[in-house]
């Protein structure tokens, strides 16, 4: 089996290079990796679950890192067994090329399969090999690109000449009208039941409770509401220059 092809990942060359010869990200990288540790001097034991056609096996091998070249290009060296299943013995050339802040990572692989899988025929093998590649890398890129912290986006995403969003304000002292509004009606309603029982009628204080129960809630959410709501503030030089525009 012979297969070249390269990838785009979105980090630098040097930290591609790091992470390509890092055990936790490998093995959070390879599709079936069950485990992955670093020997002596550039070798690793892994064990793998692959599925090729019909077949599924678990493959124990190694792999040895050779012609290092840092950050620019290695060899590796594989060989896995996965009983009768089969058995896999090859090498791969891995090359890293500079592409401004990404790196290209291309790959040529040459392979030799044995056992029950190498009867599935050469494009089964190759179709896998691809879809595994596909996966590696994709997950590989997730685990080395750098990620934008959520402020530095937000406020790179807000149009020129505007503010992030804040909440809207309340009134001075921080205490909102809406809630001086609630207090007043409050009081009334107060009154009313007052009024209502002196008089001997319990429907007074029926209604007022109830108008008052109604008068909080719904205080309570337009507060919660407006709370929530971002507004847009807009600086003093583009409110001028928008209002040039529309006097013209």
């Amino acid at each position: 089996m012979r297969m070249a092809s390269e990838q785009r990942v979105a980090a630098t060359r040097q930290r591609v290079w790091e992470a390509l010869n890092d055990p936790e990200i490998l093995r959070a990288s390879i599709p079936g990796c069950q485990s992955l540790e670093k020997l002596a001097g550039d070798r690793f034991e892994a064990i793998v679950e692959v599925k090729v056609g019909p077949i599924g096996a678990r493959f124990k091998g190694t792999v040895a890192l050779t012609n290092l070249n840092p950050p620019n290009q290695y060899t590796l060296i594989l060989e896995g067994n996965g009983g009768i299943a089969g058995s896999m013995k090859g090498s791969a050339e891995v090359k890293l090329v500079e592409d401004g802040g990404a790196t290209v990572v291309v790959y040529e692989v040459e392979a030799q399969v044995g056992g029950r899988m190498a009867q599935l025929g050469g494009p089964i093998i190759d179709a896998t090999a691809k879809q595994l590649a596909g996966k590696f890398f994709s997950r590989f890129g997730e685990c080395v690109a750098p990620t934008v912290p959520q402020a530095a986006a937000a406020g790179a995403a807000a149009p020129a000449g505007m503010t992030a969003a804040r909440p809207a304000p309340a009134i001075a002292g921080g205490f909102p009208l809406v809630w001086i509004l609630i207090a007043v009606i409050a009081a009334l309603t107060g009154f009313m039941a007052g009024r209502g029982g002196a008089a001997g009628a319990s429907e007074w204080a029926g209604i007022a409770i109830g108008l008052l129960l109604i008068v909080v809630a719904g205080g309570a959410f337009e507060y919660g509401r407006r709370s929530a709501t971002p507004v847009t503030v807009l600086d003093a030089a583009l409110l001028r220059r928008l209002v040039e525009e529309a006097r013209k």
